[in-house]
């Protein structure tokens, strides 16, 4: 009897496994941007509705991606000692299963997409593209990273769409920004496994960048800050917006000290960080309409 009772508890352990449960940063790094970007279009507190919608939303996509993302990847992940043993890759979890949950998963974030608007629902088909799109494009694009960029960005466009039915330049703006900060961590995430990618063949923008995938790093948190500042700015967002700015470029900076020598721990303990550096410009947009 016990037996029969631990065995679910161990297949819903193997699934929360799968969808990166106990690893939240991952879905706080997407949360970030897409919060900030209703705020910008709502001038202010977007509503009880539109926060719930896409709090959850990004839960369940993340998550959907990881098991998408797990399945293209299980032959590679097999030969990188920190994914040898994802549930796909050491086969706990098939294929299928882990496809059934991920679209499982899509289907709950597409029903709460559907209680906003036409356009919102459109815009998510384009979401969902990319995110299907950006596990195999680190087989054959440079910079994968660049896509992983366009796809942790699509909460910004559809935060606009959901609150003004339409995607101004203001939202590409911002989106265009967080590119860079998407290009930022997760070089730091792909420098932890540059040695594995190599000898696998593995496409990575550290791999690409070389000797100067520090400066690209600190060129893209530059970037992506500056970019951000600039759209504060053109709303009058004040002194505390700045602050929230200056507190993250000191973040940035923080993450240069850990990750100049490239060693694997530098490295990942500045990607795991950078949700912190999100939530500083997220808090700094909120502050600034608050006190505007």
């Amino acid at each position: 009897m016990s037996a029969s009772i631990l065995a679910p508890r161990s297949r819903l352990s193997l699934y929360l496994d799968l969808i990166r449960w106990n690893r939240p940063a991952g879905w706080l790094l997407l949360l970030w941007p897409s919060l900030a970007a209703l705020w910008f279009a709502a001038d202010g507190f977007p509503g009880w509705h539109l926060l719930a919608v896409f709090v959850l939303g990004t839960i369940l996509m993340r998550s959907a991606g990881c098991c998408v993302n797990d399945v293209a990847d299980r032959d590679f992940d097999r030969h990188v000692k920190r994914t040898a043993q994802r549930p796909v890759t050491s086969g706990a979890i098939s294929v299928q299963e882990a496809l059934v949950v991920g679209a499982a998963l899509a289907l709950l974030a597409f029903g709460l997409v559907l209680s906003t608007n036409r356009v919102t629902v459109l815009w998510s088909f384009a979401a969902l593209a990319v995110t299907l799109i950006y596990p195999y494009a680190k087989r054959f694009v440079s910079i994968p990273q660049a896509v992983l960029g366009i796809a942790f960005s699509f909460g910004i466009p559809m935060a606009f769409s959901a609150v003004q039915s339409t995607v101004p330049a203001f939202a590409w703006w911002l989106l265009a920004g967080n590119l860079f900060w998407v290009l930022a961590y997760d070089t730091e995430y792909a420098m932890v496994d540059r040695d594995d990618d190599l000898r696998i063949g593995m496409k990575t923008s550290a791999i690409t960048f070389g000797r100067f995938d520090v400066a690209a790093v600190m060129l893209s948190y530059a970037l992506y800050l500056a970019m951000w500042a600039a759209a504060g700015a053109s709303r009058q967002l004040g002194p505390i917006f700045y602050a929230g700015i200056a507190i993250a470029a000191a973040q940035a900076l923080w993450h240069w000290r850990l990750i100049r020598d490239r060693t694997r721990e530098g490295c990942f303990k500045a990607f795991r960080a950078n949700h912190w550096l999100g939530f500083t410009v997220f808090a700094g947009v909120v502050a600034g309409y608050l006190l505007r």
